[in-house]
Formats: C-alpha cells, structure tokens, sequence
C-alpha cells in the first residue's frame, strides 16, 4: 500500500506533514479549496488515486513542497508489472521500456487538463488527493509564528510581574518547553498552566501543594514532583522568592514552601525564644528554652498575643547564645535559619497581625542580603545592627580575621548603602562575629 493510497475523502490538514503540527496557513488552503471545486474527484480517483501510483503522487507532492517545478520526469526503480500498468493507464501508452519505470510530468498534467479531470494540472490533482500542500518555507514560517504565539502567557506575565522578567527570557532561551512538548500547541498549554500558578503565587497563607493545585489547575496531582509544569513553576518560584540554588527532596520542599506552598504541614518549622501565648509557649518562656513551631501548630493554635517588638536573626547560634546568657530574662527573639519558611512567615504575619514590629539582622554578605529582602518582601523591619555603618564597624572589630565577600551582588533596599560598601570591602562577617553586640541588644 502506498503512502497515499487508497484515498479517503480529504478534510483541511488530514495529510499535511510539514510543520510540526503546525496547519495550513489560510491562502494555501483557500487556494486548494478553489482548485479542488473544479476537480472531477470520482474520475480523478478511477485515474491517479490507484495504490500502484502513489510512488508518483509522493515525488509530486515533494516536489510542491520544495517549491519545485512539476516538470521533468520521474523514475521508480524495479517497478512491478501493476505499476507499470498503472502508468500505462494514466498516460494512454506504455511509458517506455527498460528496467526502472518513468513518466514525464508534463505528460501527466497535460493529460489531466485535456480529460477535464483537473482543469488546473496536476498540483490541483495532487492537492484534491492527499490535501493541501504547504511549501516548507512557509511551513517553516507557519511554525515559527506558532512558537512565538505559544510563549505570549510568558510575555504578559514578564510584563506584569517584572521580578521575573529574567526568568521568563531565560525560560523561552533555552529551549527546554521545545524539548518537553515538541508542538507549539502543547506548550501554549503548559505555558498557560504554569502562568496561572505563578499569578497566585506567593499562597498567603500557606497551603497544601495538592489544594493549592486542585484549586488553580483543577487536578491535585498536577504540580507533582516529575511533571514539566512542576519543573518549569518551582523555577519560577526561585525566581520569585530568591530560594537559593540546591537539589534533593528537601530543597525542593523548601522552595516550594518559600512561596507558601507545603507538601506538608509539620515540615515547615520556625525557631523562637521567650514567645508567648499559648500553654506550650508559655511554659518554654517561663523557663528561658527555645521552641520550635511547626507550620501545623501555628495554624491551628498561634499565639493570642505578641510583644510590642520581635528582634529577628538569621543564625540558630545567635538564638541559642541568647538562651544560654539571658534565659527567661532574653527579649523575644524569631530565628528564619536562612530563608524564611512557610512556618516563619507565617509566625511573623501572624504577630504583625497582633501589633508586633520587627528588627532584623542577618549575615553580612550577599546570601544575608538576599534572605532579609525576601522577608522585607513579606513583612516589614528595621534594621537591628544591619546597615551600612554597622558593616564598616564589623569590618573594622575584624582586622584580618574576617573572611572574603563571595557570590553574585544584590540590593540592600532597607540601605542602599550597605550593598555598596559591601562590595567595596569584599569581606564577610558573620552574625556570629557581632555576637556580642546583638546579645547586648536582647537584655531588658
């Protein structure tokens, strides 16, 4: 059986094969339309439309789709006794003698127009056959304007949300919704679907992973670990949050979790010292311990009151050394352990609800920069011990202990200049290395 052979009765795009998917573009099928209404189909069918000929009707359709013009002739190698006497039908005479088959082009047309058959030749025969032929050039360009259209959910969200302008360039660079969906249409359809999400996003407050896609993608399962979109979303929620580079199970966890979305609810924890509120913290306070909160345990039962200010750090040894030195006599203190989570955002939306006000201080380099404007992002602060003046003395109390600045510069939009002077020192201190300064503050 041939490639085009039998023939059922054509409809738009059923053999167009260039494109990647990609349709035929409105003038070529207007103009095979046109051509086709003047085709004598049954007659056409009885003459060319024979299994034995559709080696013929595929170098035709080559040649259209090349752009080629239909004349010359054709050769078929070794052909068989149907074949040849196929041929022999189309043209009226034996094509000629010799081992391979051969028919002329033109003699076909011709054929064709003088029958009536096909009034416009041989590409409106070809066309009424096997459907519309797109030349590649414009397929190619056809496809290309479908790719274009297919990323316009990236540009609009770019548009609208500038922080992830880079990250949409970057996703539409690369190549990889090409990879993963191989038609323009697949893509539009991913692109849609992980734009949405991201719209939503940060979830405020935190939400289940599974409830959050029922809601946005109407399936729970869409946003599992595995999937395109999965992949392509958790990028842009870096993105969006600033959550560090990492890999594993638990890295995904917390990043999915820096923008509010939770694989679970028990996961997400939060470190404090002397807050209170509920029995448990209560109890932790009257005897000077730190605590850790669950996501879970502040969503169900957060505290019912909060101190007129929450001193914030972003090192666990800075809350334990405010333990181990003050106790129950230490002012209230929140560390983030690095990025905030889904349970410290949701502990200090929480307190901030209640009257509390924040004071911050984190590492004194690029990493620390970004950790305190993600929180900036969520909840306001002013800076405890953390601004450009700060840093000069740091530096200063360090002399050549302190170790060098290293990483990619970002902003300090609580003080311009201290993301300026940090780059012109280049060193880095640590909160641990102004431990003293910050244990002081923490005394009532």
């Amino acid at each position: 059986m041939g490639r085009y052979g039998p023939y059922p009765p054509w409809r738009p795009g059923a053999y167009g094969r260039a494109g990647g998917g990609v349709g035929v573009s409105g003038s070529a099928a207007e103009a095979a339309a046109a051509e086709a209404a003047a085709v004598d189909e049954v007659r056409l069918r009885r003459l060319l439309g024979a299994a034995e000929l559709s080696w013929l009707l595929d170098r035709v359709r080559r040649r259209l789709e090349r752009g080629r013009p239909l004349t010359g002739a054709v050769s078929l190698a070794a052909p068989t006794p149907a074949q040849r006497a196929a041929a022999e039908r189309l043209l009226g005479r034996a094509p000629g003698g010799g081992a391979s088959l051969t028919v002329r082009l033109d003699a076909v047309d011709a054929v064709l127009r003088r029958s009536g058959i096909s009034p416009e030749g041989l590409p409106a025969a070809v066309s009424a056959l096997t459907g519309p032929v797109v030349p590649r050039e414009e397929a190619r360009r056809a496809e290309e304007r479908a790719w274009a259209e297919a990323y316009t959910p990236l540009t609009l969200l770019a548009r609208d949300e500038p922080r992830l302008a880079d990250w949409a360039a970057q996703v539409r660079d690369s190549g990889l919704v090409r990879r993963v969906t191989g038609t323009p249409a697949a893509a539009r359809t991913l692109l849609d679907q992980a734009v949405r999400v991201l719209r939503e996003l940060p979830a405020e407050p935190a939400r289940s992973l599974s409830v959050f896609a029922a809601d946005v993608l109407g399936g729970a399962h869409a946003l599992d670990e595995g999937t395109p979109l999965a992949a392509i979303v958790l990028s842009g929620v870096r993105a969006l949050t600033g959550h560090p580079d990492g890999e594993g199970a638990a890295w995904r966890r917390a990043a999915w979790a820096s923008a509010g979305l939770l694989r679970d609810d028990v996961s997400s924890t939060v470190l404090a010292l002397n807050l209170r509120g509920t029995p448990a913290l209560d109890w932790m306070a009257d005897v000077g311990e730190p605590c850790v909160l669950t996501l879970r345990q502040l969503a169900h039962r957060p505290p019912r009151t909060a101190p007129a200010v929450v001193h914030v750090c972003e090192n666990p040894a800075v809350l334990s050394a405010a333990a181990d030195h003050h106790g129950a006599a230490s002012l209230p203190l929140v560390c983030l352990r690095g990025q905030p989570s889904a349970a410290a955002l949701a502990l200090l939306t929480h307190l901030r609800g209640l009257g509390a006000a924040f004071r911050y201080h984190g590492d004194f380099d690029w990493g620390g920069l970004r950790i305190a404007t993600t929180l900036l992002r969520h909840v306001p602060w002013r800076p405890w011990r953390y601004t450009a003046d700060d840093y000069r003395g740091a530096v200063a109390a360090a002399g050549r202990a302190a170790a060098p600045l290293a990483g990619k510069p970002v902003p300090s939009p609580w003080d311009p200049d201290l993301a300026s002077v940090l780059a012109e020192h280049g060193i880095r201190i640590e909160e641990e290395a102004v431990l003293g300064a910050l244990l002081a503050d923490l005394t009532p």
